[in-house]
């Protein structure tokens, strides 16, 4: 059977896209004028949905190599659970996770591989391993984060979170959770290009679920568009996650897929560039059917 063919194909109805909307991941572009989808792999016992699925290191290649047959334009690889009550791992373990994975799979996968840390020396070694791109929640705030990230000359995702991974779902509260992570992330942004990293290497991401409320994540999804006034491409991860299952009366991490595809959608129509997600396949045809409808 052949894969399902990228987004791209919608492109021939479509203006012709400009050079500012390319986001180049150490030399394998990515087109943001229409929307991607980022593949998540997880090499860790302990994440919220795939935990420990992908831990050996074969069936972590295979499981990229999977991804990117169903249509994923990038692949986002994290050492570290981030879900809420979530413990740390040294730096040495997250390194001894990631790195044998991106070396494999860097010069074998023709999509950019994105690193999932908040760690400096992972963010260096993973981008010498073969990594076009970090995706920080922490927003390049812990030490050495930001100086790396200049360094290494590739684009960054800053994501919002307010308090810890451990704490981060106890009782967060806003003044107004809209106005307040758009103010953040512009905040992250400015912080940023004054240290000399490039505007077209910055994505940022509202952080569903990261220290937010069910209220607060469907505000946020509700104006996407609000945080877009920040003119920079927008990341946005709703798979499988609890707002979802709550939603759908607290059903279990697998009974989850139309919600996120469902949220998905919304997130594009509200000004998404990339979306990272579990569900490949049925995410890249969800949103070909979209960009078909809004392009026609």
């Amino acid at each position: 059977m052949m894969p399902p063919a990228p987004l791209a194909v919608l492109q021939t109805n479509i203006s012709p896209i400009s050079s500012a909307l390319i986001l180049d991941c150490a030399g394998k572009p990515v087109d943001l004028g229409i929307p991607q989808v980022m593949g998540i792999l997880n090499i860790t016992p302990d994440s919220f949905s795939d935990g420990g699925r992908f831990i050996n290191h074969d069936a972590s290649l295979t499981r990229a190599r999977q991804m990117v047959d169903e249509g994923a334009s990038m692949i986002d690889i994290g050492g570290e659970s981030t879900r809420p009550g979530a413990r740390s791992v040294s730096v040495q373990e997250e390194l001894d996770r990631v790195i044998p994975v991106i070396e494999a799979l860097s010069t074998e996968l023709p999509v950019p591989l994105s690193i999932d840390t908040s760690k400096a020396t992972v963010m260096r070694e993973a981008v010498g391993a073969g990594a076009g791109l970090i995706n920080d929640v922490l927003a390049l705030q812990a030490e050495g984060a930001l100086a790396a990230a200049v360094d290494l000359s590739v684009p960054v995702c800053l994501m919002h979170m307010q308090g810890a991974p451990r704490t981060m779902q106890q009782s967060p509260e806003y003044l107004n959770v809209v106005e307040d992570v758009k103010d953040f992330l512009a905040e992250r942004v400015k912080a940023c290009l004054d240290a000399g990293v490039l505007r077209e290497r910055i994505l940022i991401d509202p952080g569903f679920g990261f220290g937010k409320t069910l209220e607060h994540n469907l505000a946020l999804l509700k104006n996407l568009k609000r945080i877009g006034e920040l003119k920079t491409p927008l990341l946005v991860g709703v798979s499988r996650k609890s707002m979802i299952g709550t939603l759908l009366g607290d059903v279990s991490v697998d009974k989850r897929l139309f919600g996120s595809i469902a949220a998905a959608v919304i997130a594009v129509l509200e000004g998404a560039s990339i979306i990272r997600t579990h569900d490949i396949r049925a995410t890249v045809d969800a949103l070909k059917v979209t960009m078909a409808v809004t392009s026609s």
